[in-house]
Order: C-alpha cells, then sequence, then structure tokens
C-alpha cells in the first residue's frame, strides 16, 4: 500500500484559518458506511446520529500555550520555542528555531525583563527525534509562567500569529488534563449545551486523555504505508471511563469516538477481547487499511490532511476508495478543512 495512494486535491482556500462564530454551527457530513449515502448537516445534528444506550468518548487533554519566545543569553538573538513533550520534571523535548545558533550549554531567557527573566532554558541535550532537550528554571508554578508568556501552537497551516481568543477557542470545552500542543480538534465543535442534550437523551459520556505530540503533523515520508512509524503519546484510562465503555459494549451499545486520538486510545488499550482497560501508557499504535478494530463503533473528526496518517485511519474504519470519494464531494460542497474546519461523521 503506497501513501500516494491517500492524496487528494485540496484548493488552499477551503483550509479554515479561524474558527466557526458558534462552536456547533459549523457543517457535518453525515458518512453512512453500510450504503455510501452521504447527507449535509450541521454539528448540532450529531445528536440524531446518536442513540440512547451509546457512548460518547471525547479526549479531555488541555491544550498548553506551548509557543514561547526569547533571547540567547549572551548575545540578545531571537529564539523561538515549540515545546513538543514533557521528558520528567522541567525537562521538555523541544523544537527550537532558529536551531543553528543553540548548543549544548546555552540559555535562553523568556520574559518582558530579560534582566530578571520569568523563565530560563538551558540546553541539554538532543532527542532521537531531532528535537532539543531542555531544562527550565523559574521561580512560581510553570504552568502559570506559560499563560503569561506563552501563545497556542496553532497548526503551520494556520498562516496568522495566535491570538488571545485562540486560548480559547483552541481548547474544548471539557479539557481537564494540560499536556496537549496541538488540539483533539473534533472536539472543538461541542458545547455544553449540546453535551446537555445529549447526555439527557440517554447517551453516555466518557473521558480519556491522550496528550496530542507535535509529530501529528509530521509528514509521512515512506513510500509504503507499511513502512512508516508513528510517534509515541501520552494517554490514560481511569476506572470509571473503562467502567462506562464495556458497560455499554455489553449492553449492545455503540462506542462513538469523538477524534482520532480518543479513537487510538481506547485502539491502544483494549485487550484481545474487546474489553477497555483503565491505566495509563504511551502508544505509537498505527491505524491503517486491514486494521480490525476491538471497540470503536463510529467516530466524529474533522477532514484531515493528504497522504497524512489519519486519513489511513479512517479508512480503515471505512474504506479508502470511500473516504476519497467523500473528500471529492466535501471540496465540491466547500467544506472547511482541517483543525478549525468543519466535521464529519462515520455512522
Amino acid at each position: 500500500m503506497n501513501v500516494s495512494d491517500f492524496d487528494y486535491e485540496l484548493p488552499l482556500e477551503l483550509i479554515a484559518q479561524t474558527p466557526s462564530e458558534k462552536r456547533d454551527d459549523c457543517r457535518l457530513m453525515v458518512i453512512h458506511r453500510g450504503s455510501g449515502e452521504l447527507e449535509h448537516k450541521h454539528f448540532y445534528d450529531v445528536i440524531d446520529y446518536l442513540e440512547p444506550g451509546d457512548c460518547l468518548v471525547l479526549n479531555d487533554s488541555k491544550v498548553i500555550p506551548a509557543r514561547i519566545f526569547g533571547v540567547k543569553a549572551g548575545t540578545g538573538a531571537h529564539i523561538e520555542f515549540l515545546l513538543s513533550k514533557r521528558v520528567e520534571g522541567d525537562r521538555w523535548e523541544t523544537l527550537v528555531r532558529p536551531g543553528k545558533r543553540l548548543h549544548t550549554g546555552d540559555k535562553v531567557l523568556f520574559g518582558e525583563n530579560i534582566d530578571e527573566p520569568l523563565l530560563t532554558a538551558e540546553i541539554v541535550g538532543n532527542s532521537e527525534s531531532g528535537t532539543r532537550i531542555v531544562e527550565f528554571s523559574y521561580d512560581g508554578i510553570f504552568m502559570e509562567i506559560l499563560e503569561k508568556i506563552g501563545s497556542m501552537p496553532l497548526p503551520p497551516y494556520i498562516e496568522r500569529p495566535s491570538t488571545e481568543a485562540d486560548k480559547d477557542m483552541y481548547q474544548t470545552v471539557y479539557c481537564r488534563e494540560e499536556g496537549s500542543v496541538a488540539a483533539p480538534t473534533a472536539g472543538l465543535h461541542f458545547t455544553p449545551e449540546l453535551l446537555d442534550r445529549i447526555r439527557a437523551k440517554g447517551i453516555e459520556t466518557a473521558f480519556v486523555t491522550l496528550h496530542v505530540g507535535i509529530g501529528t503533523f509530521r509528514p509521512v515520508k515512506c513510500e509504503r504505508v507499511e513502512d512508516h512509524k508513528m510517534h509515541f503519546e501520552e494517554y490514560s484510562v481511569s476506572e470509571e471511563a473503562a467502567a462506562i465503555v464495556n458497560e455499554t459494549k455489553k449492553n449492545g451499545g455503540k462506542i462513538v469516538c469523538v477524534g482520532t486520538t480518543a479513537c487510538r486510545t481506547l485502539e491502544s488499550a483494549a485487550d484481545e477481547n474487546g474489553m477497555l482497560k483503565a491505566g495509563s501508557g504511551s502508544t505509537g499504535i498505527f491505524i491503517y487499511p486491514g486494521y480490525e478494530f476491538k471497540l470503536v463503533d463510529r467516530l466524529i473528526t474533522n477532514f484531515h490532511l493528504p497522504k497524512s496518517t489519519l486519513l489511513m485511519l479512517i479508512s480503515a474504519l471505512y474504506s479508502r476508495e470511500g473516504v476519497l470519494a467523500a473528500y471529492k464531494e466535501a471540496v465540491e460542497e466547500r467544506y472547511r478543512f482541517f483543525s478549525y474546519g468543519d466535521a464529519c461523521m462515520f455512522v
């Protein structure tokens, strides 16, 4: 199977640069896997495709303001950091620009007054993925400092600086666990009111956590799909979430994942009998056509990049031909694509 088999033509003007004015007012393409029928709805109509006894599984990871700008100690050179993943304590894997200016032992200062920096970073090494390992020193609480000096790490295809509004709109309304450097974007469309209506209809909600890393935006560089190696991300499943999902499955309800991150979490934490296990771990699961799903019945997700692993995942749930046909219609119908774009639901 070739990566080029998952390519499609996308006009650049269809890449959403801003979110919908109202979260659940975006468009929703409903894809019926049995018949191939496509319906064009709004996201608030998603409740019509959920039945009492079903379970909606959502990723409650919270995006941190992971993009910070500082100066190199001694030279004053401007440096950009994008925090990628906490290694342990105050050590982080970090993308550094321009990387050539920094070497092990160099320090970068952050804050309005560099004579009294709010945050100091020292380069302590390199990671296997090519990022730098940096150690931060500071007074106070690290995440509170990030909130003061950091900006939201919008994806590279959003070609504008992040704003204060993004600190709200690039988060789900139910986010709780800090750790992502990219939003689980399928969840951006939910409002508290829509979730209340869903629960009132008799649909369970279960929250899992998968912290999204910058690897989600990295292109697949090999020619054969099977040769690609996924980046690893940290996930956790509570006893409560596992009990809700397993009870739903036992009673014949459908497991409806909100986003590919929730899907990957469930499929990583499921045992050989299709039961969800509570616990935490690191997953590099790669789902592409031929994969047999253990738990997931339906999926709500956004429209994904050409030749991406996420496009391969949804093709595994449906079919490559079916997905590409749906995307062709989405382009013709002028849907908005990617993180701040419209959504689709596989039923």
